[in-house]
């Protein structure tokens, strides 16, 4: 069993038991711990690389497909890359939200060692087009190990994007234990969040850099941008979060994240109080 799945387990157990899990940190490093009953599954928090765009291995390539179309020829990509898919998508009479649009496209993927995934999808968002008749949808992916990685429409067995992943100058494959997380000022300025005092959540953690709690830092009802780092990219995922005394709340739907991650969106909601 993988330590994102123990994660997910643990986190249905009762409330008063999540809060004897938290997360620790050796240094600079910051580990979120949720302990299973006879193993320690985490996630541990890094230093981001200090760029806010894409990750330190990113270089991102748009790519757009309309549905209908023969397909985008495929790509070939080192792993440790992002690229965003843009595609216009015909649902018919009624244009889903982006939560269940993503639903209909499948991924598939090929991996070399035929084990696990190629790419995931970080994130997604748009909107209905101008005239309401189809789904305009951008989905930001990561690649992550060596293989072929598809992205196809169910409703019409549409390819809306490939590519060929390779190893390339990459030598560091995705593990999936480490989530990073920084909160910004309201000024635009962002700070780590450090978890060494095993807080049950985001308000009783600290910031790594000046030692205050989130509770002191973030202004209750105050809106703050709260960036998500899990990816082989390094990409960041990023949403706008108000803090609603000991809780605290997305103020929007989109982007929609993680959706190949839910584990990791579970121990996300967990710790925010969504």
């Amino acid at each position: 069993m993988s330590n994102l799945h123990r994660l997910a387990q643990s986190l249905e157990r009762p409330r008063t038991a999540r809060r004897r899990r938290g997360f620790r940190v050796a240094a600079a490093i910051v580990v979120l711990a949720v302990v299973a009953v006879l193993v320690a599954a985490f996630i541990k928090f890094r230093p981001p690389s200090g760029r806010t765009g894409a990750g330190p291995a990113a270089a991102a390539v748009p790519t757009s497909a309309q549905a209908g179309d023969t397909g985008p020829a495929e790509e070939a990509m080192e792993i440790n890359r992002a690229v965003m898919v843009t595609v216009e998508l015909d649902f018919g009479p009624r244009v889903p939200g982006i939560a269940e649009a993503l639903q209909a496209i499948e991924r598939r993927h090929e991996p070399d060692d035929r084990q696990g995934r190629v790419f995931a999808v970080l994130d997604a968002y748009g909107e209905p087009t101008a005239d309401g008749k189809k789904l305009h949808l951008s989905m930001h992916l990561s690649t992550e190990k060596p293989g072929r990685g598809s992205l196809v429409f169910r409703n019409t067995g549409e390819v809306l994007w490939q590519s060929r992943v390779v190893q390339g100058t990459n030598t560091t494959l995705f593990t999936g234990h480490h989530l990073t997380i920084l909160i910004d000022d309201g000024t635009g300025r962002a700070f780590m969040i450090d978890g060494s005092g095993n807080p049950a959540s985001i308000l009783d953690a600290r910031l790594r850099d000046t030692g205050q709690t989130v509770r002191e830092f973030w202004p209750d009802r105050a809106e703050r941008e709260v960036t998500f780092i899990y990816s082989a990219c390094g990409c960041p995922v990023k949403v706008m979060a108000r803090r609603a005394g000991e809780r605290t709340a997305r103020t929007g739907e989109l982007p929609v994240m993680f959706p190949d991650d839910p584990p990791v969106m579970r121990v996300i909601a967990a710790l925010m109080g969504w």
